[in-house]
């Protein structure tokens, strides 16, 4: 069976609250190739949170030494998303961090976000959160890193649309 695939989107971001802003964005293409960006934080990005650090497991030194610029990730966003639509199941915090990413960059942002509940019946929405929690113990990797979480959650979507034959 060939179902399509939506293209995700997924980020990782220094804490939950005012203030925060992306540390990592990952997205899954149509064709489930995966990239991930980890995003050094621009000199005014400063608040922290260890008790999200223990979650995604990426520190400030990790992204200090290995992270790209706000303007660098930006730019390769732009390149390779340009004119597409990706599709986030934290709709509202995915689109605020990539919207702090691009006013810090002073670019403007040539792909949509959307929530994937957009893509799904009410009965898929029900079925959502078991199936992707049964998949990350299928799938043996670590979650809260975003080059996993959108491998993930292409998967779970494959999965839930198969509910009603999308």
């Amino acid at each position: 069976m060939n179902t399509s695939v939506p293209p995700i989107i997924d980020l990782e971001a220094s804490g939950f609250g005012r203030g925060s802003y992306p540390i990592e964005v990952g997205f899954a293409l149509e064709d489930r190739e995966v990239h991930s960006f980890l995003i050094k934080p621009a000199a005014t990005w400063l608040h922290w949170s260890d008790d999200a650090e223990k979650i995604h497991g990426i520190s400030r030194e990790m992204l200090l030494n290995d992270g790209l610029t706000p303007r660098e990730v930006a730019l390769k966003l732009n390149d390779i998303l340009r004119g597409k639509t990706l599709y986030s199941d934290a709709w509202s915090f995915d689109s605020s961090w990539i919207g702090r990413l691009f006013d810090e960059a002073e670019l403007v942002q040539r792909f949509r976000i959307e929530t994937i509940n957009k893509l799904l019946t009410a009965e898929q929405m029900e079925a959502w959160h078991d199936t992707k929690k049964s998949l990350w113990s299928e799938m043996h990797i670590d979650r809260h890193r975003a080059a996993n979480d959108v491998q993930v959650l292409q998967e779970t979507y494959v999965r839930v649309a198969q509910l009603s034959g999308v």
